[in-house]
């Protein structure tokens, strides 16, 4: 399996290095972050594969972070505190954390919940793989051709346009921050590059919507990003 990027939130600095030290052993890739503030930034510029977060944090609480992530990801939150009782626990799943581990904590059982989560991801990324069509109310984008359709006629797309229109496809119901979606296609995230983005998206939606100005794929989310929505 490949190894996974992590962003690791964590104020403590013996505890943050303990944790990097460990996942640098593992060969596994890592970004930090000290605060609840940073963590959001962080999450929306890397959009890293897992989230290991502290729920004391100087600015904001752990749990204001997973719900403000949880309002445009699905990233795998494991919560990493000392926080023991249920209650703690609870509000911090209820907010959307999808695991939570009390400290102190052992370097095995981390590297443990890692491998789960991994695994998890492993069998959604699959799934997803042997999908060769998409389909989306009347969108059909036919992976192994190359081409996109919309009621059943060919969308006439450039290769940026196609590749945008499959990375929103690729991620329905996810809102992709403008700097992940730039680094997707350009490779890079600057403010030209952001400007770019929504020149070709304004294409898109002329090709896509029949009435652009009210779209029905593609919403944007102001100062965020775009998502695909699901149309029944």
């Amino acid at each position: 399996m490949s190894k996974l990027q992590i962003l690791v939130v964590e104020d403590d600095a013996p505890v943050r290095n303990l944790i990097t030290t460990t996942l640098k052993a593992h060969d596994y890739r890592y970004i930090t972050a000290a605060t609840g503030e940073g963590a959001v930034m962080e999450a929306a510029s890397h959009n890293p594969d897992i989230l290991l977060l502290d729920l004391g944090l100087p600015d904001i609480d752990g749990v204001e972070v997973i719900r403000r992530i949880r309002s445009w990801s699905n990233v795998p939150i494991i919560v990493i505190s000392a926080r023991s009782e249920d209650t703690d626990k609870i509000s911090a799943l209820d907010a959307g954390a999808d695991d939570y581990l009390t400290k102190p904590f052992s370097v095995e059982e981390l590297l443990a919940r890692l491998r789960v989560t991994q695994r998890r991801l492993a069998l959604m990324q699959g799934s997803n793989a042997q999908k060769a069509v998409y389909e989306n109310g009347q969108l059909r984008i036919d992976y192994a051709s190359g081409c996109a359709f919309l009621a059943g006629e060919e969308l006439h797309l450039t290769p940026i346009e196609y590749k945008l229109l499959c990375l929103l496809a690729q991620n329905t119901g996810k809102v992709l921050t403008h700097s992940f979606i730039t680094q997707s296609i350009w490779g890079s995230s600057w403010d030209n590059d952001v400007a770019s983005l929504r020149v070709f998206m304004a294409t898109l939606r002329k090709k896509l919507e029949s009435t652009p100005d009210s779209p029905q794929y593609i919403q944007t989310h102001i100062g965020i990003g775009y998502r695909m929505v699901k149309v029944e």
